[in-house]
């Protein structure tokens, strides 16, 4: 493993989940919406059944998932094989694909524009899925929805062009800044999903089963602990699946 370096209606969650975008500020700072068709692959890949064994079948082609994200896909305050990335290449190995290999592209205190300027650098061979993560940094600064919107886009068209598959996940922004500013955030991932409806896989909220739960967070409220990145993981590992088994 390579590193590149709902909510609740209680107010008791809501409030967490606020103050756990703060903390990420200071730190320098998944339901499928649409399915995409995937690129072409030539390259297979081995699936061995964990259970049955027997001969190895071809599912894919070789690839890389690259985690494209902030501190939360970085890993912050956990070791380094304890970021949720790391656990859905477990997830695959557990399943039986063997060469499907997670690329931790996780930066903290990303923004939609850093991450624009540093998407080339993902793109190195056999990068097949990108998961994009990035916008909580956006609104924790206050940027206006529509330019989280811009870069997303941005990101999302030089990945397709480049045949490379798109998992677009979702964030929140803090109840502090206003109901206005809230809906129109979390519009702008929704206008993404349907601009790219059929290109992209979607997934509303990265840190859906663990925002606000201390439990499933650190000391700092925002950041998950091994515990939490395991059902960020879990979360997201259905739709890669998925998407793993139609690159063939």
């Amino acid at each position: 493993m390579r590193k590149i370096d709902r909510p609740r209606t209680t107010t008791l969650r809501v409030t967490a989940t606020a103050f756990a975008l703060a903390v990420l500020s200071a730190c320098s700072f998944r339901t499928i919406g649409c399915g995409g068709a995937p690129p072409d692959l030539s390259t297979p890949v081995t699936r061995v059944n964990p259970i049955s064994g027997g001969d190895p079948t071809p599912v894919a082609a070789k690839f890389k998932i690259a985690f494209f994200g902030d501190s939360i896909t970085a890993g912050f305050g956990l070791l380094s094989d304890q970021a949720y990335p790391v656990d859905i290449q477990h997830l695959f190995a557990a399943d039986g694909y063997t060469q499907v290999e997670s690329i931790n592209a996780g930066l903290t205190g990303d923004t939609t524009a850093s991450g624009l300027r540093r998407l080339d650098e993902v793109f190195e061979p056999e990068v097949r899925i990108v998961v994009v993560a990035l916008g909580g940094n956006d609104a924790l600064r206050g940027l206006a929805p529509q330019e989280t919107h811009d870069n997303l886009a941005r990101i999302i068209e030089q990945a397709l062009a480049k045949n490379v598959a798109v998992v677009l996940v979702g964030m929140m922004a803090p109840p502090n800044l206003g109901p206005d500013y809230r809906e129109a955030f979390s519009a702008a991932f929704v206008k993404l999903a349907g601009e790219f409806k059929g290109k992209i896989t979607y997934i509303p909220f990265l840190l859906e089963g663990v925002a606000g739960n201390p439990g499933l967070n650190q000391a700092d409220g925002i950041h998950p602990t091994p515990e939490g990145a395991k059902i960020i993981a879990a979360n997201l590992y259905q739709p890669l699946r998925i998407l793993v088994d139609a690159m063939q």
